[in-house]
């Protein structure tokens, strides 16, 4: 049998998030493992053939010099962009191969700091850039905002390294910035702190229309999904004594079996004018969620349909805290919740903790954690890769008419 080569890779990967505060595409970054040296080849079909033309665009971000070489000279035209560190390109053999690469139409993003841009010649190679932005850069962006200087910032490239709400409106909205790579979460939540947070008004209205069209249980099970704060507000709701149920509700579905629809849509009409329009809060809920989806995914397969819905609620609610300023565990206590999503959000612990834990892992560039939790977990390198990459290929983004 001819061994996967997602056997003999570690990924991990990073949102990239566009001007509207939506999904533009996703970094992946890709690691050697072990002695075998990577197929590239092998790697760009199995890309090849779980993308769609609507899944999110791909950036690939080796973390070798060979491997990005053996990327460069296997990609076909029309194959995910690939970055190629600027430092790396003092490495002839570097060179010449992103110069045969661009040559092929391959779609290159030269990724450097801000500060130490390529020269003219170098950057012809290259369709755009990953701009790590320093502690000086940011000061001079933000400086800028008055208008008493120009913005070091460069309209139509990608930023790195923003860590602050202020620095993310000077580059996606002053500075036309293309994407920001990451999003500085806790700066954003901290700049929110004197708000009480809300469930998203999209998310709302996308589940009363969904009721309106009599789409199924599991359609609204899904939308409920989508939004960690609502999923969080109509479990409160459907265990208390307003309600009345006689028995205690455990999971987003027997929620919605006990409600009914009219019900539902009365309890929601209710919530939408207090529901949040706030942008900045949009990657924060969809990280929130891709996260879940993915500690389902890494379950075991074979677990029933009852056992995914708490493994994803798990994963939704591993970081409520921080959007309720409370601690997690007082939060989960409060509803009759499954033991097994308390012990894996909370104390890292139990069957489902393995999968929350590698969710996490994933969520970045740290190849030796992974390893290490699947050395742990007796957990195979390539299952972990497969299940990451089928949920990044059924991300979507929101692409221009016409496109």
């Amino acid at each position: 049998m001819v061994q996967s080569v997602l056997g003999s890779l570690v990924l991990g990967y990073r949102p990239l998030w566009n001007a509207a505060r939506k999904l533009a595409g996703v970094q992946l970054y890709v690691h050697g493992h072990g002695s075998q040296r990577v197929d590239a080849a092998h790697l760009l079909r199995t890309l090849q053939e779980l993308w769609s033309a609507a899944s999110a665009p791909l950036l690939l971000s080796p973390r070798s010099q060979a491997l990005l070489i053996d990327l460069l000279q296997h990609a076909p035209r029309g194959a995910p962009w690939i970055a190629v560190p600027g430092d790396w390109l003092a490495l002839p053999a570097v060179r010449e191969n992103v110069q045969r690469a661009h040559g092929r139409g391959l779609r290159l993003v030269w990724s450097g700091t801000l500060s130490r841009l390529p020269d003219a010649d170098t950057a012809r190679l290259f369709d755009n850039s990953l701009l790590q932005l320093s502690g000086s850069d940011a000061a001079a962006a933000l400086q800028a905002a008055g208008g008493k200087q120009p913005s070091p910032l460069i309209a139509g490239q990608m930023y790195d390294n923003v860590a602050s709400r202020a620095l993310l409106s000077q580059c996606l909205d002053q500075g036309r910035a293309l994407a920001v790579a990451g999003w500085p979460m806790e700066d954003v939540l901290h700049s929110l702190r004197h708000q009480p947070l809300a469930p998203a008004h999209e998310v709302v209205q996308k589940l009363l229309k969904a009721i309106d069209d009599d789409q199924s249980i599991d359609r609204l099970e899904q939308i409920l999904g989508q939004d960690p704060l609502l999923a969080h507000r109509f479990l409160v709701y459907t265990n208390s004594a307003a309600l009345g149920l006689r028995t205690g509700v455990d999971s987003l579905r027997r929620g919605l079996v006990m409600m009914g629809y009219g019900s539902l849509s009365r309890w929601l009409s209710d919530q939408l004018p207090h529901c949040a329009t706030e942008p900045d809060l949009r990657p924060i809920r969809s990280a929130m969620v891709l996260r879940a989806r993915l500690t389902e995914q890494l379950l075991q397969a074979g677990a029933g349909t009852e056992l995914r819905g708490e493994v994803y609620l798990a994963g939704l609610f591993s970081q409520l805290d921080e959007l309720l300023h409370e601690n997690l565990g007082a939060i989960l206590h409060r509803l009759p919740l499954s033991e097994r999503i308390y012990n894996a959000a909370v104390l890292r612990t139990g069957a489902y903790a393995p999968s929350l834990e590698l969710a996490c892992a994933l969520e970045g560039d740290s190849a030796g954690a992974i390893v290490q939790l699947c050395e742990a977990h007796e957990l195979e390198l390539e299952d972990i890769n497969r299940a990451l990459l089928r949920v990044l290929s059924e991300l979507a983004v929101e692409r221009p008419a016409g496109h």
